[in-house]
């Protein structure tokens, strides 16, 4: 088994994980970490997953730029040289959703506190939801130190910018 790193980025459209992922299962791919979120428009997926030593990343980036659903996609197969499976500082502890309106900053505002109180963001979704009026950043963290001080830290930074912050333990 070969471990490679898959991405691909497309026009988002219904049955787009299914293609991709029964493709991949047909070929004897076996997926680890995975994911897939729509961006604007357009869906990515992403995914570390062990591959038949036989077949070439490159047959396999062929194989699935031609799937239809598939057309016009951005399609990459590489090897991948990283563990496979994430460490301690992969496990969630917590998960974070700060929401109100859309704040300039915010993202990187939030990352700068989690920085200083050596928390892992494991997961990071950002999205705009325009018919409620709401930009919602949902974090998945692994926090280890002072964690009542950080996560008071999120509130008090998201209370600054006039954000709602809920906070719920893994």
């Amino acid at each position: 088994m070969m471990t490679v790193l898959i991405t691909i980025f497309c026009h988002d459209r219904t049955g787009l994980v299914s293609s991709i992922t029964g493709r991949l299962f047909e070929i004897g791919a076996n997926l680890g970490d995975t994911s897939f979120a729509m961006l604007g428009g357009g869906g990515e997926f992403t995914s570390v997953c062990d591959i038949p030593a036989d077949i070439a990343p490159a047959d396999i980036e062929a194989d699935l730029a031609s799937l239809p659903e598939l057309a016009g996609a951005r399609v990459a197969v590489r090897p991948f040289d990283l563990e496979a499976a994430a460490g301690p500082q992969g496990r969630i502890t917590h998960r974070i959703v700060v929401s109100g309106g859309d704040r300039p900053g915010l993202i990187a505002r939030l990352s700068e506190v989690f920085g200083q109180f050596n928390a892992n963001i494991v997961r990071m979704d950002a999205q705009r939801l325009p018919e409620q009026g709401l930009y919602v950043t949902r974090f998945a963290v692994s926090l280890t130190e002072r964690v009542e001080a950080c996560l008071a830290t999120v509130a008090n930074t998201a209370g600054e910018l006039n954000l709602a912050c809920h906070v719920e333990a893994a």
